[in-house]
């Protein structure tokens, strides 16, 4: 039987928050994790209190194995787990967070059918506010995806989605954060123009952000209607909105969210 029910192979920025969350959820004794840096899976695991071993290790015991590593080294990370996968006779899902990576893309490359469930995470799940999609192969049991979600609940919102709409779902959940953090900056950027001072207008422009996205989750408006809210004819807030209208604003973060999408799918292939 597995010893331990979570491991990841990967301690990277999105294996090792994840790690964390999982820590928090189901207890540090539940979780082990390895990595390439043995330095860096001990560092994470002295942080959160829980083993830290080698890939082999993992692959061996673990019961959801969770794979942190980028989509151009997986084949080689689960070539060199296949046999030891092979050998187990208890129960195991992996977990790949391989970004443009299908569930038969890793079945392919393993020549088994396992168990399988796919995500796609955001680095806000560091602060339990991140945004976790997933899907699985029909391998993998409706309480076995009960206990997936629980484990991973405290990193924020989960979601189930069709396979079909992973790729264009993480063009806007996964790479969405780089695009809020350049907002941010640029509206910091403007407020010290005009005389604020840097630390303030960073604060202002994260808090802003922040709450403007908790009224768009739960007030179930269209973010048309809320944008409507705040524009007063003739007033400050809709010479703005025209001012970004004038460089194409939208347009622009369209193109940025389908180009992430289309480089997502380049990496699959």
């Amino acid at each position: 039987m597995s010893s331990v029910n979570y491991g990841f192979i990967g301690a990277g920025n999105m294996g090792g928050a994840l790690a964390r969350a999982v820590a928090s959820s189901v207890g540090s004794n539940q979780v082990v994790i390895a990595d390439i840096s043995t330095v860096k899976a001990q560092n994470l695991a002295e942080e959160i209190k829980c083993s830290f071993s080698d890939t082999a290790a993992v692959a061996k015991e673990a019961k959801y194995i969770f794979l942190g590593v980028k989509p151009q080294v997986l084949n080689k990370v689960l070539d060199s787990i296949k046999e030891i996968l092979e050998k187990r006779e208890d129960r195991f899902i992996l977990v790949s967070m391989a970004a443009g990576v299908s569930i038969s893309q890793i079945e392919e490359m393993l020549q088994t059918k396992y168990p399988i469930i796919r995500i796609m995470p955001n680095t806000p799940v560091s602060k339990g506010k991140g945004m976790i999609l997933y899907t699985a192969n029909a391998s993998v049991f409706m309480d076995e995806l009960g206990e997936f979600c629980n484990a991973l609940k405290l990193g924020g919102r989960l979601d189930k989605i069709d396979e079909k709409l992973i790729d264009a779902a993480s063009a806007v959940s996964g790479c969405g954060p780089a695009f809020v953090y350049m907002f941010a900056e640029a509206m910091a950027d403007g407020a010290v123009e005009c005389g604020l001072p840097r630390n303030k207008a960073l604060e202002y422009a994260a808090q802003t952000l922040s709450g403007a996205a908790e009224l768009l989750l739960t007030t179930g408006k269209h973010p048309g209607v809320l944008k409507d809210e705040v524009c007063s004819p003739g007033g400050t807030t809709i010479a703005g909105v025209h001012a970004l209208e004038e460089k194409g604003f939208r347009g622009a973060v369209i193109n940025a969210v389908k180009s992430a999408y289309n480089k997502t799918i380049n990496l699959g292939k």
